[in-house]
């Protein structure tokens, strides 16, 4: 497990200057309940119906992990500018998300000596998307994303592939959306995104 830990460390690079995609050694929280609060509000709004009902994305284990890397993503871009606090909570919530998909791939029988490897996948994977959603949204723009996402949610893409326009609009309304939240908001583990019920009845 410490080896699959430092493939992942040296695989991913800081977010612009903030905070570490992952963290080999993980010190003492002091914020669990928090930690625990916020990333469990994050990984209910992944799970959220009608991105898998009417804005195309697939409901299966990479559609779901496409729609939490998205959700996350969201969350750094806020946190990236957040105080001190905030980026403390930012970075336990990071090192929860890897350990969760660290336990999912072993959920699904992947061997000790075969999660290194799936590990490193998503990581790399995940840090792309950190990367070209993070660009998307900094320049506003919705064509760019949806390219984006219809690209890592259906690489073997056809005419009969969904488009991920919906789903753009829903991260651009979401990341305003989180803009507008406090300090306070980011600091208590309260940050919230909206449904996509928003965009589709707004």
């Amino acid at each position: 497990m410490q080896q699959g830990q430092r493939d992942q460390g040296d695989l991913l690079r800081s977010y612009p200057g903030k905070f570490m995609i992952f963290r080999l050694f993980k010190k003492k929280n002091s914020n669990q309940a928090i930690v625990d609060r916020q990333y469990a509000a994050l990984t209910s709004a992944a799970r959220q119906p009608g991105f898998y009902l009417h804005m195309g994305v697939p409901d299966t284990v990479m559609g779901r992990f496409e729609m939490l890397s998205a959700v996350m993503i969201l969350y750094f871009r806020r946190t990236r500018t957040s105080d001190t606090s905030g980026q403390e909570i930012a970075q336990e919530i990071v090192d929860a998300f890897f350990q969760d998909l660290d336990h999912s791939i072993r959920e699904l029988g992947i061997g000790d000596q075969g999660v290194p490897k799936r590990m490193k996948k998503l990581a790399g994977m995940f840090y792309g998307r950190l990367e070209s959603y993070a660009a998307a949204l900094d320049g506003d723009d919705a064509q760019a994303l949806a390219a984006a996402l219809k690209r890592n949610i259906y690489p073997q893409a056809d005419a009969d592939t969904p488009d991920m326009e919906m789903l753009a609009q829903w991260m651009i309304m979401a990341s305003a959306s989180l803009v507008d939240q406090s300090e306070e908001i980011v600091a208590t583990g309260t940050v919230t995104l909206p449904s996509p019920a928003e965009l589709r009845f707004s």
